[in-house]
């Protein structure tokens, strides 16, 4: 039996940690399992992570900055994808490691596309992700050995990232990596992101979810009201649609799916504030706002 892992004593460090790769493999479920709670939104929906999101982690005397990013988009050219792009390609200039997320068994034209991006010098970290979905190991061994002549790379990990014992043995891995220094945040911290944010994440995660393929990734959630009235929160929000006929399929018959996703965003958000929510939810359409630069930047997908 090999003995756990085990993060490395003092000195303190501290650093930021990138997390790239093609849209879909898995991304926003390895963040959610290194920091050991859930805060960056999941679904099967293709590009559902938009912005840069720290997801904080402190254990020993290492504290991880880890930096989701969005999958990077080579099939699209909206303003919207051009806007996520440069979310990763800033993410990857600014921080100290970088984790390259593929699929167990796969490195296709679009992984390479997106390690091309990676500069020179970093310690880069290939994540073989979705282990567990793999049928035949032994084609795996050989795929993994090929690996090691591609690029600088600093260490190949095959795991599955829903598997907390396989977090733990990626955060071991990576700590040595991390500069020695102060840490960059209170050791309690969870993230740099606002719970305004959080909440608008939270309502477009269960868009997604409870739409399916039905609706566009373009649809979009807007905070137009965020009140705290001593720990209840209060929150106003605007699901943004392209075209009426997707508005109604976010409403569905009766404005039955419309009030499960408002339900089922307050309860998580409850969960994640520790605190009571009252949620109003509006549906509104705004044709082409995806391919308006002013209005991806005033949707926040821009500086």
């Amino acid at each position: 039996m090999q003995p756990d892992a085990v993060i490395p004593p003092l000195p303190r460090r501290f650093g930021t940690v990138a997390i790239v790769g093609r849209p879909n493999v898995g991304k926003s479920t390895l963040l959610n399992s290194l920091i050991g709670q859930k805060l960056s939104i999941t679904s099967d929906k293709a590009q559902t992570t938009r912005h840069r999101l720290l997801g904080l982690h402190t254990e020993g005397s290492v504290q991880f900055a880890f930096v989701d990013t969005p999958g990077f988009q080579v099939r699209h050219t909206r303003a919207l994808n051009r806007a996520m792009n440069r979310t990763v390609t800033a993410a990857l200039a600014e921080v100290d490691v970088v984790l390259w997320v593929i699929e167990a068994g796969q490195l296709g034209p679009e992984d390479e596309r997106v390690g091309a991006l990676i500069p020179p010098g970093k310690p880069v970290i290939l994540v073989a992700n979705k282990l567990d979905r793999v049928q035949s190991r032994e084609k795996l061994l050989p795929w993994l050995q090929g690996l090691g002549a591609h690029k600088n790379l600093a260490e190949i990990v095959p795991l599955s990232a829903r598997k907390p014992a396989d977090a733990k043995r990626l955060l071991a891995i990576i700590a040595p990596y991390l500069p020695e220094g102060e840490w960059g945040y209170d050791a309690d911290a969870l993230t740099d992101r606002s719970e305004r944010f959080l909440a608008a994440e939270i309502l477009r995660e269960k868009l997604f979810r409870l739409t399916g393929d039905e609706l566009p990734y373009t649809s979009a959630v807007l905070i137009e009201r965020f009140e705290q009235e001593g720990d209840l929160r209060r929150i106003a929000a605007a699901i943004v649609v392209e075209r009426d006929g997707h508005k109604a399929m976010v409403i569905g018959a009766a404005g039955e799916r419309l009030k499960r996703i408002s339900t089922e965003a307050r309860m998580e958000m409850q969960r994640l504030f520790d605190a009571p929510v009252f949620l109003e939810v509006w549906v509104k359409t705004r044709s082409g706002w995806a391919d308006d630069q002013r209005a991806v930047r005033a949707f926040g997908y821009e500086d």
